[in-house]
């Protein structure tokens, strides 16, 4: 059965006052005078405080990201992702929340960077909500830039789903991690991990789902994280396993259940810049090696270093912050290529680890202009964004877990031969915690996530479940994206940096009848180093929503066959011939 993870006291309001872990008072203008005094918690059951569901939805996911069990640094509305914000400040979010509330069923409210900037007179079948985030004219799209937008509170940083308003916590990424290290397995190590230690680094709200990922593949998982807190976190949560005492013990451990082929994850205090090298020193042997700490932005990694002292540098002097960052960037990522060297399988997670230590002056590509190591993207799950699959994740706004087990014995009815995802819903109701509003996640492609939608639908009209069901899916998405250093790295035809896609997604998305629509620039990778738009569209059980679904939920995952196709994929043209995807020119 499915557990709710326990509070996390150091993340609520009253002990996260600056300063915080993210490193002192924060420069930018949070007005802590509009804070409210009751938690931010998504409202569970069916009473509505907008005059739709549509709204409510919104305004419920809003609350969820920011719940202290789900966010990352609460008083400064961080979700995830180093500095990822559901709003731009305390009193922007109040200014939400009443726009939300008023909300007319035809109008739409707009949002850019985190603000409530307009209210529209639109159609009921239009989105209620329309997102912007980070987005910055492409010459000046630096973190540089960025930044000093930041400090004078006009622009805030969106990630992919904090400022979306879809994150549903760890298990976001969740399975498309489990997917990634079975088709490791598959590749590498005979179909399981079982007898293999993956090594790799990060505990936050994304990171934090690889232990769990390869201990669902069978192997053993190392991570190791410079914050001691959040190892003991993911521990309370179900995420993690084990917290080791020191690194002999941790290797003690690894050997422990490599020895017995059994599933078992390790958390390390420490940082990776110094223990991978460590390990090298050691000659110990690492299967696998990845990481998924934040680099995408250099005033989110933190470098070598007792963490106290770390932090203050952080606040006191972010110049040399940051030259010490970017050292222990290019240590960390030579260690994974040493490793690589060494026999392990090296793949990038898609945090831009590379990215920045090439900008640092270390060589991480070779004679060709290829990565030394792949990106998890191009390696492993390209062939499936090429089938117009990515993750798909739904939301109980009721509150209450038995919506989505009912709605998870739906899915396994609905793929009765998909064996795949039935391993995978077993796995995940046995050891995926709920936090925040219950949710799931799961990989389905073309076809799959509109007939599965109007079973959601279904449900919700025959009262199986409580309330309307939130649907959504990552930015991170087959369709969604243009991020050169992480989804589009390497594309057949070159088209690694064109950007049209993810916003003729955007602008698809609106004509055909989604909730909310968010674009954002910098998910993942950085400022300047990604564009991608989110998609929202609620299940409120009605014949006019079914028909919504239907074209939202064909029309999302078609851009990923549109796209794919595009650049010359043999698997996508021929799932669009197979599907009658309509590709202008091709036969």
């Amino acid at each position: 059965m499915p557990r709710f993870a326990p509070q996390t006291p150091e993340l609520r309001p009253e002990t996260n006052r600056q300063p915080t872990e993210t490193g002192g008072p924060a420069s930018r203008p949070m007005h802590y005078e509009y804070q409210p005094q009751q938690t931010v918690r998504a409202q569970h059951g069916s009473t509505l405080r907008c005059k739709t569901w549509e709204a409510e939805a919104a305004l419920r996911m809003l609350e969820n990201n920011l719940d202290p069990a789900v966010s990352l640094v609460y008083d400064e509305l961080i979700v995830y992702g180093g500095a990822g914000r559901a709003a731009r400040n305390w009193k922007e979010y109040q200014t939400i929340v009443k726009t939300l509330t008023n909300l007319e069923p035809d109008e739409t409210m707009l949002v850019q960077s985190g603000k409530a900037v307009g209210v529209l007179r639109t159609w009921p079948h239009a989105p209620r909500v329309l997102i912007a985030n980070s987005n910055l004219v492409p010459a000046w799209s630096t973190q540089e830039h960025f930044d000093e937008l930041d400090k004078l509170g006009l622009m805030m940083y969106g990630q992919m789903t904090a400022g979306s308003w879809i994150y549903i916590a760890t298990q976001g990424i969740l399975q498309g991690t489990y997917e990634t290290f079975a088709a490791v397995a598959d590749r590498h190590f005979g179909g399981t991990l079982a007898g293999t230690v993956t090594v790799t680094a990060g505990l936050g709200g994304m990171s934090g789902a690889q232990p769990l990922a390869v201990t669902m593949n069978d192997g053993v998982c190392l991570i190791i994280e410079p914050i001691d807190e959040r190892v003991r976190q993911k521990v309370r949560e179900g995420y993690l396993d084990e917290q080791a005492r020191d690194l002999a013990h941790a290797l003690e451990l690894c050997e422990q259940y490599r020895q017995a082929r059994t599933g078992w994850s390790i958390g390390l205090t420490g940082n990776a810049a110094t223990v991978l090298p460590e390990l090298l020193k050691r000659g110990y042997k690492v299967d696998i090696v990845t990481d998924q700490t934040s680099a995408h932005d250099l005033m989110d990694y933190l470098p070598e270093g007792d963490i106290t002292a770390v932090l203050h540098l952080r606040a006191d002097n972010p110049t040399e912050f940051r030259k010490q960052a970017l050292a222990s960037i290019m240590q960390h990522c030579q260690a994974i290529i040493d490793l690589q060297a060494a026999g392990a399988v090296a793949l990038d997670y898609g945090n831009n680890l590379r990215g920045q230590a090439e900008k640092g002056g270390l060589k991480v590509r070779d004679d060709n202009g290829q990565f030394l190591y792949p990106g998890f993207v191009p390696a492993y799950i390209r062939p499936l964004f090429c089938e117009g699959k990515g993750p798909f994740r739904w939301a109980a706004l009721s509150g209450d877990p038995q919506d989505i087990l009912r709605i998870d014995r739906a899915l396994l009815e609905t793929f009765p031969d998909d064996k795949m995802l039935a391993r995978w819903i077993e796995k995940a109701q046995a050891k995926v915690p709920f936090i925040g509003l219950p949710a799931r996640v799961c990989w389905l492609g073309y076809g799959e996530r509109e007939k599965f939608g109007l079973v959601i639908n279904d449900l919700v009209a025959r009262g199986e479940v409580s309330a309307p069901i939130v649907i959504g899916r990552d930015h991170l998405d087959c369709g969604s994206v243009a991020s050169p250093n992480r989804e589009t790295e390497g594309m057949l035809d070159g088209s690694d940096a064109v950007a049209d896609w993810p916003l003729l997604n955007a602008l698809a998305n609106c004509a055909s009848g989604a909730d909310w629509v968010s674009l954002h620039n910098g998910g993942g990778v950085g400022i300047g180093n990604s564009t991608h738009s989110g998609m929202v569209i609620v299940a409120t059980g009605t014949p006019e929503k079914a028909e919504r679904l239907k074209r939202v939920l064909t029309t999302d995952p078609g851009m990923g066959i549109f796209r794919h196709a595009d650049a010359g994929y043999d698997i996508a043209q021929r799932v669009a011939e197979e599907r009658g995807v309509q590709i202008p020119g091709q036969a």
